[in-house]
């Protein structure tokens, strides 16, 4: 059972992409970095301190210009990397030829190939004050200087089609022709997505619609779900206080269960609308997840996305 109500529910405003959701799919790669070394002669699996050009760097990064780097170590965030003036990493996810979905203990042995090869990438992050610079062999893909072109023809409400490249815990980044953009797992459907790979793959095509962009760092937030009619906008239209309509468990809780009355729409049935429970450890004795049931509509708050339930039948 999960016990944690905001765990398990989507109710955030979506449109809130803060810094730290975007640096949080980066650093999910970058801290890898620290954990595991595939490099022998490396025991740290971290490039040797050189002298940084930030001028050049911080150049190459506004012109979108492409670099050659060689690969120094791997391990299994990524790449680590170093060129003329500039050491850096190379996430796993923006790696050209490695397959996403490839087992743990096969792209180790992929990864290591790499070592001592070079490498056309641009740099998508720099930062002097922490000494990091982040690139991409995807990115380079595009040209120089069209993943610049390409940010700057997109607005915001722009409906695209993009190409799938790589799934995270997070969402999903999608190529939009050169630049990628990412799918916050909570913009993928407006019904709970547990974990993006439910719903999407890689190699798929997708339309999209632009949330937000941010020219400085060239990031772009896309959405899948609101290409549909939000389902809790026309709630009150189609359901009232009272109704009895059949729905379906998804969750136990420690505190009841949801139940989902149609793709988006989920509603909470309290453990105190059961008296006959005597205590929540029996909950899971008479409902199950997928159960098909009837629910009654106690009350809807469709500002807060919250909807109460009580259970009248078990089918």
């Amino acid at each position: 059972m999960v016990d944690n109500l905001d765990s398990i529910q989507q109710y955030e405003d979506p449109e809130n992409f803060d810094e730290e959701w975007w640096s949080a799919v980066l650093n999910h790669e970058r801290e890898l970095v620290e954990e595991d070394h595939l490099h022998d002669d490396d025991e740290h699996g971290l490039i040797p301190s050189q002298k940084m050009d930030w001028t050049s760097v911080e150049h190459a990064h506004r012109k979108d210009v492409i670099l050659l780097v060689t690969v120094h170590a791997a391990n299994r965030g990524g790449l680590l990397v170093k060129g003329d003036g500039i050491q850096g990493f190379i996430p796993l996810s923006h790696l050209v030829d490695i397959p996403v979905d490839i087992p743990v203990d096969e792209f180790r042995g992929e990864l290591k190939q790499y070592i001592g090869r070079q490498i056309r990438a641009k740099i998508i992050e720099s930062d002097p004050i922490q000494r990091r610079v982040v690139l991409s062999e995807r990115a380079a893909c595009a040209g120089e200087g069209k993943r610049k072109e390409l940010f700057h023809s997109i607005r915001v409400g722009m409906k695209m089609i993009g190409v799938v490249t790589n799934i995270t815990e997070f969402g999903a980044f999608i190529d939009l022709g050169g630049l990628e953009g990412l799918v916050h797992v909570a913009e993928i459907s407006w019904g709970r997505v547990h974990h993006p790979a439910e719903v999407l793959k890689v190699g798929t095509s997708v339309h999209v619609i632009v949330l937000q962009m941010n020219l400085e760092n060239g990031r772009i937030a896309l959405s899948l779900k609101r290409l549909q009619p939000n389902p809790w906008e026309s709630l009150t239209r189609r359901y009232k206080p009272g109704d009895i309509v059949p729905a379906i468990i998804t969750t136990l809780t420690n505190f009841g269960a949801f139940a989902r009355l149609e793709d988006g729409v989920e509603g909470l049935i309290h453990i105190s609308s059961m008296p006959h429970l005597e205590s929540a450890d029996q909950l899971g004795s008479i409902l199950h997840t997928g159960d098909r049931v009837h629910v009654r509509i106690l009350h809807m708050d469709i500002n807060r996305r919250r909807l109460g339930l009580a259970l009248v039948q078990i089918e």
